[in-house]
């Protein structure tokens, strides 16, 4: 649990420290203007992560604390993490670092309204893949529940080349502002008719759940479920949260990079965005909600 105790604060400067792990509880808060959740000090699982409401022109919940994920949980397979915990603030940046042995785990978050602004890093001495499942949160407010959802608006358009780059919805030719649409995953509520999120994978994999389509079927089926993830990150990947117009952009799918690498590879303004219908029919809507 937490302590209530301030580890670390922004300021004027760029912060950079290392903290005692005896300094945190089994669990610490991150908590910013915009953004928050809770990091789990042994595993670095991430807990409660939701957007504050606070006003911002870019806002996106409507002025509303709104919960998107339950929690954000590695399977480190028996390893464990008990460093310091290294601190970096800047601005409205934040990156927090724990290792142990064969294990290194790396958080990078930013203070923003919407956008990028959250990836987790798994590395493992073995070289080998870290599983990862993402679960959406719950809410006793009426419509605000998250749920996982099979865009129509790039359902009707698989296939299509769009972008400022295109001479042909049929040819393109492909190309960084030229891309052929593919079915898209994303993340709404039944409240606020801006938010919309995904998750936002490099170098890593989604875990297919079979079991799982929307609720009046597709062909081919996306397999996933609505309230939860699974995903298989390579040494050197991350798997981060992306909202607002960024989530439903047509955007190339991130390169292999596994250093010196941005949570994603975006190219503002010759992209197209499709947008996602609100409220989400009910039809798109992923079933169950675990698999």
């Amino acid at each position: 649990m937490t302590t209530g105790a301030t580890v670390a604060a922004a300021g004027a400067d760029r912060i950079s420290t290392t903290i005692p792990a005896s300094q945190f509880a089994s669990t610490f808060a991150v908590r910013g203007r915009y953004a928050q959740f809770d990091v789990r000090s042994v595993d670095f699982a991430v807990l409660n992560q939701a957007f504050t409401g606070a006003p911002n022109e870019l806002d996106i919940t409507g002025g509303r604390f709104t919960p998107v994920f339950a929690s954000k949980v590695p399977d480190h397979r028996g390893l464990v993490l008990n460093s310091a915990i290294a601190v970096q603030l800047d601005g409205d940046g934040l990156s927090l670092q724990r290792t142990g042995p064969g294990l290194s785990m790396t958080l990078s978050a930013k203070d923003c309204a919407q956008g990028g602004i959250f990836q987790m890093e798994p590395e493992r001495g073995d070289g080998t893949r870290t599983r990862i499942t993402h679960t959406l949160a719950s809410s006793t407010t009426t419509g605000l529940t998250p749920f996982y959802f099979d865009n129509p608006n790039f359902r009707a358009r698989v296939g299509q080349f769009l972008g400022a780059g295109c001479t042909s919805v049929e040819t393109g030719p492909p190309g960084q502002f030229c891309v052929r649409v593919s079915t898209r995953v994303n993340i709404a509520n039944d409240v606020s008719p801006k938010f919309v999120a995904r998750d936002s994978a490099q170098v890593a994999d989604r875990v297919p759940q079979p079991a799982c389509n929307t609720a009046i079927p597709v062909t081919p089926s996306v397999r996933h479920c609505g309230g939860v993830s699974v995903w298989d990150v390579a040494r050197g990947g991350r798997l981060g949260f992306v909202t607002g117009g960024d989530a439903t952009e047509v955007a190339n799918p991130p390169t292999d990079c596994v250093s010196n690498c941005q949570a994603q590879n975006q190219v503002r303004g010759r992209l197209a965005n499709l947008g996602f219908p609100f409220p989400v029919p009910t039809g798109s809507r992923l079933v169950p909600r675990l698999g």
